[in-house]
């Protein structure tokens, strides 16, 4: 935008340039070609005054001598005639090709023929009437070379031509600045918006900033920008009580249901494990919402992990809750390392393995795998593929959507926000989630998070891992 601003700024200047240009660069040949026709009036006045002499003495000498030292001086050719036309005295110049001289025994001045192109100037002409008691007696003829015109013109016009070009290079800076100016707060709000989508909300921009006619467009942004600032804090403050709200409680649950397991007896031990994993599980969601309040904690916990075992142990821990579906895992062996929070994982994974198991009819099976990168620096995938009723292809991109659900679910015990909060758990851990319609029904999760730095096909450093 600053280009095209700066162009429309400069091509007006460059068109006021060309046209002042073009009418002075006229303007300085005429001159030129006036001053030398001037000079070689001057010059005839003279020698009528030494004509008119010779002619009523009638002796050609009286004048011969002035037109060769004329010639001599300038390089001039000049002549005399009589009344009748007929040469009278002369330093090589014949008159009679010289058209002029007509005008000029009729009485009257040659016209000067004075053009503003230097390649059409050819001679300078100068025709003089000389009068004797006011009788005219005869004419003065003078011819010069144009080239010291021409070789003038064409000077003037260098010095003309570059004075035009260091004034359009100042145009441009001008409209270049000009632009820039103009543009400043427009950049202001961008690089305040640049900053306020990095995470810094309290990014302003300065009241004073631009002209009079934006200061109230940057006066309403800063307000909007507050408002977002002031929601966004309490959202995440809502989102971090909370969370701490519920730790206690869950803490003294889970403490109330281990004293259970020591007196329960053993055929009600299967129940106590589904409460014991449902609890642990209800500790992990309350991680990711304290990961989601805070995002600074995220890239602070990223180390290698090993992305197929962490499954597989979820996989172990979801078949005591997934009661009546079956679940299948496919272990990928070596390569599948991320460079991950484990919690970011492991939450998004439970949200998303909750929502096959929970859409999976009874007898149903859930597919979990996990794809290592195909080439250095992808992405490791984990699979999970249920085999329910899926979703219509105009609602697959909807199902990421905070608190949305199909209207062929609404029966479906859930609030709509597991796979919104997987998607947001895995973009902050550099990742992302993938939806699709596979064959034969259901629906396709893909989970994406960062592989691992590999040197010769083997991780970096795969003891640095941290089993959660």
């Amino acid at each position: 935008m600053r280009t095209r601003l700066a162009i429309i700024l400069f091509v007006p200047c460059v068109l006021v340039l060309a046209l002042l240009g073009t009418a002075y660069a006229g303007n300085v040949a005429r001159a030129n070609q006036q001053g030398v026709y001037l000079d070689r009036l001057a010059d005839a006045g003279y020698l009528v005054i030494t004509a008119r002499q010779s002619l009523a003495a009638d002796d050609p000498a009286i004048v011969e001598g002035d037109l060769d030292r004329y010639r001599e001086a300038y390089g001039v050719a000049a002549a005399v005639v009589d009344q009748s036309g007929v040469t009278w005295a002369t330093n090589g110049l014949d008159p009679q090709e010289v058209d002029e001289r007509q005008a000029a025994l009729a009485g009257r001045r040659g016209e000067a023929d004075l053009s503003s192109l230097p390649w059409k100037a050819d001679r300078v002409v100068v025709a003089e009437p000389v009068y004797d008691g006011g009788d005219l007696v005869g004419a003065v003829v003078t011819v010069s070379d144009a080239d010291e015109v021409s070789r003038s013109i064409w000077s003037s016009w260098g010095i003309l031509v570059a004075a035009g070009l260091a004034m359009c290079v100042l145009a441009v800076v001008i409209a270049h600045r000009t632009a820039g100016w103009v543009l400043r707060p427009v950049r202001a709000v961008d690089t305040a918006m640049g900053e306020i989508g990095r995470g810094r909300l309290d990014a302003r921009i300065p009241p004073s900033t631009g002209p009079p006619e934006l200061r109230e467009v940057i006066t309403r942004f800063n307000a909007m920008a507050g408002q977002v600032e002031h929601s966004m804090h309490r959202q995440q403050e809502f989102v971090s009580n909370a969370s701490h709200e519920l730790r206690n409680p869950l803490n003294a649950l889970m403490l109330r249901v281990e004293d259970l397991a020591l007196s329960t007896p053993p055929e009600h031990a299967t129940e106590v494990a589904h409460v014991r994993a449902e609890a642990v599980r209800m500790a992990h969601i309350l991680d990711a919402l304290l990961l989601l309040a805070d995002d600074a904690n995220l890239a602070a916990g990223a180390h290698p992990l090993d992305v197929a075992g962490l499954v597989a142990r979820r996989v172990e821990s979801w078949r005591l809750v997934a009661v009546g579906r079956e679940l299948t895992f496919a272990d990928p062996g070596d390569g599948a390392w991320a460079e991950l929070n484990p919690i970011v994982l492991e939450c998004a994974f439970d949200a998303v393995l909750d929502n096959a198991v929970k859409f999976s009819p009874d007898g149903g099976r859930v597919d979990v795998s996990v794809t290592a990168p195909a080439v250095p620096g992808g992405a490791v995938e984990v699979v999970v593929r249920d085999h329910g009723a899926g979703v219509p292809p105009e609602e697959l991109d909807r199902l990421a959507e905070r608190f949305w659900r199909s209207p062929g679910h609404s029966t479906v015990r859930g609030s709509g926000l597991g796979l919104a909060i997987a998607s947001e758990l895995l973009a902050t851990g550099g990742g992302g989630l993938r939806l699709g319609l596979p064959d034969g029904g259901g629906l396709e999760v893909r989970l994406r998070v960062p592989a691992l730095a590999t040197v010769d096909g083997a991780p970096l450093d795969p003891a640095a891992e941290v089993t959660p």
